[in-house]
């Protein structure tokens, strides 16, 4: 598995802006809609989950102490013990050091991943065996941009029938984790589910971490002239000023439009100047285009 720092390009005493602000970096650089490489949704993906990891701060302290162990750990294994060399956790019987070198207790942790094992002797289970934890699991859970942003609740169906309801928490990040407590593997304790979000394209908002991107159609005249038009977002319509003379790809800022954060700021809605030509324009508006072509100095191919 590759460094999570590595891939944002972060140092590992980074702090929490410096890891937001290299994650829009590389996801507008990456992102699927943007850059047509065919490899570019595959960096994507791994950048959006080093961000799920390394922005929240408890993952974050799991991933920094077992590093890509973090989530088969269970939670009350102690990082000194987990970092020690398997070789010094105890020594097999036979010719040389005598069996009562070994150290049980380092053993059985080894086997039953550190739990299980009380006060020298191993723990027995309802069933009267040891008590393996069970593995955690993962799996991906497709979201709209719309369920991302309200949550709301899903039932989801795995193979073999089983069937559970799912809480979709508000504002959640394409690649974020839902942990699912005990219904991941068997065992005793049962494993966690953790379940990935990945935010689905949609058919008018481009989705960069909490940030949110649409195109804005405009008139020749509205975006020569200015003017102030209405933006669909996912919480509502909103307005947005066009200043005079804005050209497609200038992008109007609507700060705290994109997906909420209940932890914290939300992120922007964007909306991208796209300028609209009349596809079968009538004789008057020929007429005046004709004019306007005659008396104006503009030319866009003109160095300045």
């Amino acid at each position: 598995m590759a460094d999570y720092y590595e891939i944002l390009r972060v140092p590992r005493n980074a702090d929490q802006q410096e890891i937001q602000r290299a994650y829009r970096k590389l996801a507008r650089e990456y992102h699927p809609d943007l850059n047509k490489d065919p490899a570019a949704e595959e960096r994507f993906k791994d950048i959006s989950e080093a961000y799920a990891v390394l922005s929240d701060p408890e993952t974050r302290r799991r991933y920094d102490a077992f590093g890509p162990d973090f989530r088969q750990v269970p939670q009350d294994v102690d990082p000194e013990a987990w970092a020690r060399p398997r070789a010094a956790r105890g020594r097999a019987p036979g010719p040389g050091p005598a069996a009562d070198e070994i150290n049980f207790e380092d053993l059985f942790g080894s086997v039953f991943g550190g739990t299980g094992f009380r006060g020298g002797r191993a723990e027995r289970g309802r069933g009267g065996g040891f008590r393996v934890p069970g593995a955690d699991q993962e799996t991906e859970l497709e979201l709209t941009v719309e369920e991302a942003y309200h949550g709301g609740h899903r039932k989801i169906t795995f193979d073999g029938g089983r069937t559970l309801n799912v809480t979709i928490p508000v504002g959640v990040t394409d690649g974020q984790r839902i942990r699912l407590a005990g219904q991941g593997g068997r065992g005793d304790p049962p494993g966690d589910l953790y379940l990935i979000a990945r935010i689905a394209r949609h058919p008018r908002y481009r989705v960069s971490g909490r940030d949110l991107t649409a195109d804005l159609p405009l008139t020749p005249w509205e975006a020569a002239l200015g003017t102030s038009v209405g933006v669909e977002t996912p919480g509502g319509e909103a307005k947005v000023k066009v200043p005079p003379g804005s050209s497609s790809g200038r992008r109007l800022r609507l700060r705290g439009r994109g997906l909420p954060n209940p932890k914290g700021t939300p992120g922007d809605l964007y909306a991208e100047v796209r300028i609209m030509v009349p596809p079968h324009p009538s004789d008057q508006e020929r007429k005046l285009f004709e004019e306007l072509a005659a008396v104006s100095q503009f030319d866009p191919r003109r160095k300045r």
